[in-house]
């Protein structure tokens, strides 16, 4: 039977150089589940405007389900603003649109109540409604269900506040390079900056006992560590780890590289694949969607198996 994986947060238009995609972190997430074989879903709201009912209608031909996605009669559809600099993103988020209202519909509720595996980012949490709705669905999961933080920050829309918030709340956690060193000089606990991995796949400095300390202190049951072109790293909570090298790839964009790493973490995961099976997984659907312009591109046949 499919796992069921749910994503909480933002929906919306990725403004590229090259024209709109369709993006957001949650909706990247969740489109990638499904193209892996999961069965998923993505509670999000967008505006009722043309651009939140060409949201809908892309969602729905991707053959991800739209019943979850709420429309806001007054605010507007979510839009950012990407400019990419040797295929790395950097983006504007327009504030005050409709994902920043995401309600805690009672359809939601009840399917929080069947899934196996819940994906949220901080980035959905920079309103206070919705923290209050992504904290009521999270408390309809069953005990088991993986609860899973993607620490995607955006400045200025993260604190050390909101992210001591979040933590206590995930099972997994899911960051990049970059983030590793801001959440070390949040949770004070600075660590070198520098390359990311030695040559051999062991964390450099003393990223290896900040890695351990954050497993530690907030009972994690599973950390990602991706690095880009320096490769990626799983560490389990029972201390099993597992280090991916990068792909080679022709980088188009890295919109949308990570969340695809994301579900093939928890698709595997729930599948029972051993962590070595995951990390070299995801590194490849990973550099095929750098390979693609926007975060959902269609995935080969070969990538999905």
């Amino acid at each position: 039977m499919p796992a069921k994986i749910l994503a909480f947060g933002e929906l919306l238009w990725d403004m590229l150089p090259s024209g709109k995609q369709i993006g957001g972190a949650p909706g990247n997430f969740a489109y990638h589940c499904r193209a892996l074989g999961a069965e998923s879903a993505l509670i999000t709201r967008v505006g009722d405007d043309p651009l939140g009912r060409e949201l809908i209608d892309a969602f729905r031909d991707r053959q991800v389900p739209t019943d979850f996605i709420q429309i806001d009669p007054q605010a507007p559809t979510g839009t950012v603003d990407v400019t990419l600099v040797d295929g790395q993103p950097s983006y504007r988020i327009v504030e005050s649109v409709a994902w920043d209202r995401i309600a805690p519909e009672q359809a939601a509720l009840s399917l929080a109540a069947g899934a196996d595996a819940l994906c949220f980012g901080s980035l959905a949490c920079r309103t206070k409604e919705n923290r209050e709705t992504l904290f009521k669905l999270l408390d309809a999961l069953k005990p088991a269900a993986k609860v899973v933080l993607d620490l995607n920050l955006r400045a200025p829309f993260y604190s050390a506040e909101l992210i001591a918030e979040l933590l206590p709340r995930a099972g997994w956690l899911k960051l990049n390079d970059e983030e590793l060193l801001v959440l070390a000089e949040m949770l004070a606990s600075p660590i070198e900056p520098g390359p990311l991995f030695a040559a051999d796949g062991v964390l450099e400095g003393n990223k290896l006992r900040f890695v351990r300390e954050l497993l530690d202190r907030y009972d994690l049951e599973l950390l990602i560590l991706t690095g880009g072109s320096q490769g990626s790293f799983l560490f389990a909570r029972d201390g099993r780890d597992s280090f991916s090298p990068a792909l080679s790839t022709r980088p188009v964009s890295a919109v949308g590289a990570g969340d695809s790493f994301t579900a093939c973490c928890v698709v595997g995961y729930l599948a029972g694949l051993s962590l070595e099976e995951i990390n070299a997984r995801a590194s490849r659907v990973a550099a095929y969607v750098c390979s693609r312009p926007g975060g959902m591109p269609e995935l080969p046949e070969e990538l999905t198996r």
